[in-house]
C-alpha cells in the first residue's frame, strides 16, 4: 500500500468510519464533514485532476517535458510559483533516489509533496477548541479586507466553539463601516451568542475592552472580536490593531491569544497579496480561507501555507453556518484527488 492510499485510509476510518465499527453518533456528522469538504472542492478538483491526467498517460516515461507541463498545471491551479518551484524540486530529486521511471509512479508522488506542505504550517484539528482553563478567556482578533467573508466567518466561528461546549462573546469593534453591526447582530444571533457593539463611529477599543470585561466577568471561555478591513490605509488601521491589543492588555496579558486572518479562495493570488500586506499590519497567528465552494482557485491554499508560514486554521466550504470547518490537510489532499 503507497503512502497516498495509507493516508486515504487514514482519512476514511477518521472522517466516515472504519466498515467494521457499528455506526455511532459521532460518526455520522464526521461523514458528512467530509463529504461537504468534498463538494466544496469539485469545482477544483475538476479543473486540477483532469488536466493531470491528460498528461499521466499509460506507458509514458518520466522526462522534462512532463514535468513542465505538471508546473504548468499547478501554476494554472494557483499554487504559485514559489510552492510550484518547491513541490517540482522535491519531485525531481526523489526521481533521482528512487529511480522511478514512469508517468504514473510520480503522480501519488506529487498528492506526497502537496500534503507535505500543507502539513508543515498546520495545527492538529482536534487540538482547535482546546483551551487550557489559565488561558479562559481565550481571545481572537479577526481581520481582513472587506468583502472575503470575515463577519460570517466570526459567526461560523462562534458556532464551531459553541458546539465545542464553549461559551462565546463577540465584539463588534468593526465600528467604521456602515451596516457592519447589523450584519454581525444577524450572525451572532445565528450562531446563538451574545454580541457587544456600540454605535457606529464609536473607538473600536472600548468595543474590545467591554467584551472582555463582559468575558472576564461573566467567565466566558471564548472572546472573538471583529476589526475593521481598511488595508489601503495601512498606519491606521495598525494603529488601530496596536490600542485593541494595548487596551485588553489592561484585563488579560496575555491578549489577543490569536489574530486570525479572513482570506477569499475566488481572488486567487491576490489573496496571497493580501496576506502579506497584512503580515505588515498585524502580528497574524493563523488564516482562514473561505469561499473554496465558489472557486477553481482552491490550489491556493498550497501557497498560503507554504510562503506564509502562517498555520491554515479554518476553512469555509458552503454559506450554512455550520460550513466552517477545522483545516485537515490529509482530508483536504484525499478529497482534492478523489475521484
Amino acid at each position: 500500500m503507497g503512502f497516498f492510499d495509507k493516508l486515504k485510509e487514514k482519512v476514511v476510518r477518521a472522517v466516515i468510519g472504519s466498515a467494521n465499527d457499528a455506526p455511532t453518533q459521532a460518526a455520522e456528522p464526521e461523514s458528512i464533514e467530509y463529504s461537504k469538504l468534498k463538494q466544496g472542492l469539485t469545482k477544483t478538483r475538476s479543473k486540477f485532476l483532469s488536466n493531470l491526467q491528460a498528461v499521466f498517460g499509460i506507458g509514458r516515461k518520466i522526462d522534462a517535458a512532463l514535468l513542465i507541463e505538471i508546473e504548468d498545471i499547478l501554476i494554472s491551479a494557483d499554487c504559485g510559483v514559489t510552492a510550484t518551484d518547491m513541490i517540482i524540486s522535491r519531485m525531481k530529486e526523489r526521481i533521482l533516489k528512487e529511480g522511478f521511471e514512469n508517468s504514473e509512479d510520480i503522480f501519488d508522488i506529487l498528492k506526497e509533496e502537496i500534503f507535505k506542505l500543507l502539513s508543515n504550517s498546520t495545527i492538529l484539528p482536534e487540538m482547535a477548541f482546546e483551551i487550557e482553563a489559565n488561558k479562559k478567556p481565550y481571545t481572537i482578533l479577526v481581520v481582513g479586507v472587506n468583502g472575503v467573508g470575515k463577519t460570517t466567518t466570526i459567526g461560523k466561528l462562534a458556532r464551531n466553539y459553541k458546539n465545542a461546549g464553549l461559551n462565546v462573546v463577540i465584539g463588534a469593534a468593526d465600528t467604521f463601516r456602515a451596516a457592519a453591526n447589523e450584519q454581525l447582530e444577524i450572525w451572532a444571533e445565528r450562531a446563538g451568542v451574545p454580541i457587544i457593539s456600540q454605535a457606529q463611529g464609536a473607538d473600536p477599543a472600548a468595543v474590545a475592552f467591554d467584551t472582555l470585561q463582559s468575558a472576564i466577568s461573566k467567565q466566558l471561555d471564548v472572546v472573538i472580536i471583529d476589526t475593521a478591513g481598511r488595508l489601503h490605509n495601512k498606519t491606521n488601521l495598525m494603529a488601530e490593531l496596536e490600542k485593541i491589543s494595548r487596551v485588553m492588555k489592561k484585563l488579560r496579558t496575555e491578549a489577543p491569544d490569536e489574530v486570525l486572518l479572513v482570506l477569499d479562495a475566488t481572488t486567487g493570488q491576490n489573496a496571497i497579496s493580501q496576506a502579506k500586506e497584512f503580515t505588515k499590519v498585524a502580528k497574524l497567528t493563523g488564516i482562514v480561507l473561505t469561499k473554496l465552494d465558489g472557486t477553481a482557485k482552491g490550489g491556493v491554499i498550497i501557497p498560503i501555507a507554504a510562503e506564509l508560514n502562517l498555520p491554515v486554521r479554518f476553512i469555509g466550504v458552503g454559506e450554512k453556518i455550520d460550513d466552517l470547518q477545522v483545516f485537515d490537510p490529509a482530508a483536504f489532499v484525499v478529497a482534492l484527488f478523489d475521484e
